[in-house]
C-alpha cells in the first residue's frame, strides 16, 4: 500500500495558496521524510515558476518517486520531461460531461489521446499514472476501456478521481472491486472531500484492492479539499492494523509546516492534527483523562508527534485547574483554590476564552504572588516596506540581564518574532506553534487579538496579545506565553546567570 502526496499540486489549487519553488522544495523534503511514496510536486506545465519548482524537487535526490501532473497533450508530457520528474500523473477526463462540454471531442478521441499519449510518455522514459477525471461519473465499461488502453500503452498505473466527491463508502467499494477484478495494473484513488467522505471512501476503496491512496496533508484542495493523508495514515495504522511507510511521529510537524507555508491554518476540530485533538476542557473528560488518557483518547498524542493539553475555561473541573497550577508551581490553599475557581467561571461566563496566561495571572493575584515576569521586553524596533527586507532587533530582560536579537522576517510581525527566537535561542527551547490574529473592532485603528500557542518540552500553553498595534500585539501574546512557560513557583530561585 502506498500513498502519493498531491498537496503540492492539488493542493496548491486551494484558493489562495501560492508556493514559491524555495518553500515547495521545504514541504517535499519534509514529506518525503514522513514517508511518503510518490510526491507529485506540482504542474509543470502550468507556468515557468512551476516549472522550476518541480525541477528543483527532482534535483534533491529524494528517496521519493517524483511525480509532475499534465494533461494529455504532448505539449504537456514535453514540459514533464523537461523538468526532471521521474512520473507524469497524466489527467484525461472520462466522463461524458467532460468529454463533450469541457474537451468537445468524442470518446473515440479520447481512447486514441490516451493510447497516443501514454505510449509517447513511456517512450520517452517516463512513468505514467492515469488520472480519469470525473471517473466516478463515467460510463463504467467506458472508463474500464479507455483503462485497458492505457495498459495496452505500458501505462504503470491508474486512478479514477471522485472529482466531485459523490462516492460513499458503500458504493467506493463496489466501484474499486469491479475495476480491481478487470485491470491488471495497480489501481490508485483520488477522492474529493465534497461531501465530507473523501477520508472514507479511500478507505473503502483500499479495502476493496486499490493500492495507492492519493491525498493532501490537512485535506487542501480545490472546494472542500482532497482527503487528508494524516487522518487515512492513522486509521489504516490504528484502526485496520496495516503496516504503512508513513512515520506517524511526523505528521503534526508536517502539518504545521504546511499550514504555515500554504497560510491556510487547520480547523481547531480537525482530527489528528487540530490544535483541538488531543486538547480537553470539561471537567468530566479531564478527570478521565488525568486518571487514564484513554478515557477520552483513541490514541496517544505522541504517536502523531503531538502533546496533551487542559485547556482552562468555564467547563473545567478542579483536577484540571490543580494540574495546571501544579504545572506552575502553585498549591494554592483550598480557599485560595475556591476563589481561582470562582474567578476562571466568572470569566468563561462572560463570553471570554481564557488563556493559561489567564490562570497563571487570577493565581497569583489571589495568592497575594509578586509575579515578577523572568522575561520582559525592553526594547523593539522594527523596519518594514515595499522595498525594504523586514527587519527586526529586541532587547529582552531575562532575570534581569540583557539580551539582544536581531532577524528578517516576511514582514514586521514574523520578522520581530524571529528576533525574539534568536535573542532566547541559547537558553530557553521555546517554540511557537500556532499564531491566530484577528481584528475585534472596526476601521483602519481596530484594536487587533493575537492568541498564541507555545511548547516547552511536552507542555503547550495559550496566551493572548491585545493591541491597536499587530507588532506589540503579537510581542505581548509571545512574551507573556513565553513567562507562563517560565513561570516555576517550586521554590527555586531562578539562575543569575541564565546565558
Amino acid at each position: 500500500m502506498k500513498f502519493l502526496d498531491t498537496t503540492l499540486r492539488d493542493g496548491e489549487q486551494t484558493p489562495g495558496v501560492s508556493l514559491i519553488a524555495e518553500n515547495k522544495l521545504r514541504i517535499a523534503q519534509k514529506l518525503d521524510e514522513l514517508g511518503v511514496d510518490v510526491i507529485e510536486a506540482g504542474f509543470a506545465a502550468v507556468s515557468e515558476g512551476e516549472m522550476e519548482a518541480v525541477s528543483l524537487i527532482a534535483k534533491q535526490g529524494l528517496r521519493a518517486e517524483i511525480s509532475s501532473a499534465g494533461r494529455g497533450t504532448k505539449g504537456d508530457i514535453d514540459a514533464v520531461l523537461k523538468c526532471g520528474a521521474s512520473t507524469m500523473s497524466m489527467i484525461i477526463p472520462t466522463s461524458d460531461l467532460h468529454i463533450e462540454c469541457k474537451l468537445r471531442k468524442t470518446r473515440e478521441q479520447v481512447l486514441k489521446t490516451t493510447q497516443e499519449c501514454v505510449q509517447y510518455a513511456k517512450d520517452h522514459g517516463l512513468n505514467v499514472d492515469l488520472l480519469a477525471e470525473d471517473a466516478t461519473r463515467s460510463d463504467f465499461n467506458y472508463l474500464v476501456q479507455v483503462f485497458q488502453t492505457a495498459v495496452n500503452a505500458g501505462v504503470d498505473r491508474v486512478t479514477p478521481c471522485d472529482t466531485v466527491g459523490i462516492l460513499t463508502p458503500d458504493s467506493s467499494f463496489d466501484f474499486f472491486t469491479k475495476l480491481t477484478n478487470n485491470i491488471q495494473v495497480p489501481v490508485g484513488v483520488h477522492c474529493h472531500n465534497d461531501f465530507g467522505m473523501a477520508v472514507a471512501t479511500t478507505i473503502a476503496a483500499l479495502g476493496a484492492g486499490a493500492q495507492e491512496a492519493h491525498a493532501t496533508i490537512n485535506g487542501l484542495g480545490e472546494r472542500a479539499g482532497n482527503a487528508a493523508l494524516e487522518e487515512i495514515a492513522i486509521t489504516l495504522q490504528s484502526l485496520y492494523k496495516q503496516t504503512i511507510n508513513i512515520k506517524p511521529q511526523l505528521l503534526y510537524s508536517t502539518s504545521q509546516l504546511v499550514s504555515r507555508l500554504t497560510g491556510i491554518h487547520t480547523q481547531p476540530n480537525k482530527a489528528i492534527v487540530g490544535e483541538n485533538a488531543f486538547t480537553h476542557e470539561s471537567g468530566i473528560h479531564t478527570q478521565g483523562i488525568l486518571a487514564n488518557p484513554l478515557t477520552y483518547e483513541p490514541i496517544a498524542p505522541e504517536l502523531v508527534g503531538c502533546t496533551r493539553r487542559i485547556a482552562p475555561g468555564k467547563h473545567s473541573g478542579s483536577n484540571a485547574i490543580r494540574a495546571s497550577l501544579t504545572n506552575m508551581g502553585l498549591n494554592p490553599n483550598e480557599e485560595q483554590f475556591t476563589d481561582i475557581m470562582q474567578r476562571i467561571k466568572e470569566l468563561g461566563d462572560k463570553g471570554k476564552t481564557i488563556m493559561d496566561a489567564d490562570v497563571l495571572a487570577i493565581a497569583e493575584t489571589v495568592m497575594g504572588l509578586e509575579g515578577d515576569k523572568p522575561i520582559q521586553l525592553a526594547e523593539l524596533t522594527f523596519v518594514g516596506g515595499n522595498k525594504v527586507t523586514s527587519t527586526a532587533s529586541v532587547r529582552l530582560k531575562v532575570y534581569g540581564k540583557d539580551l539582544w536579537g536581531s532577524a528578517i522576517g516576511v514582514g514586521p510581525v514574523d520578522a520581530a518574532i524571529n528576533a525574539v527566537k534568536n535573542a532566547i535561542v541559547e537558553t530557553e527551547p521555546i517554540t511557537l506553534e500556532q499564531y491566530n490574529v484577528k481584528a475585534i473592532t472596526g476601521g483602519t485603528d481596530a484594536m487587533v487579538e493575537v492568541v498564541v500557542h507555545m511548547r516547552k518540552g511536552n507542555r503547550t500553553i495559550t496566551a493572548m496579545g491585545l493591541r491597536e498595534d499587530i507588532v506589540k500585539a503579537s510581542m505581548e501574546a509571545v512574551i507573556t506565553g513565553m513567562n507562563v512557560l517560565k513561570t516555576d513557583y517550586n521554590g527555586k530561585k531562578p539562575p543569575t546567570n541564565p546565558c
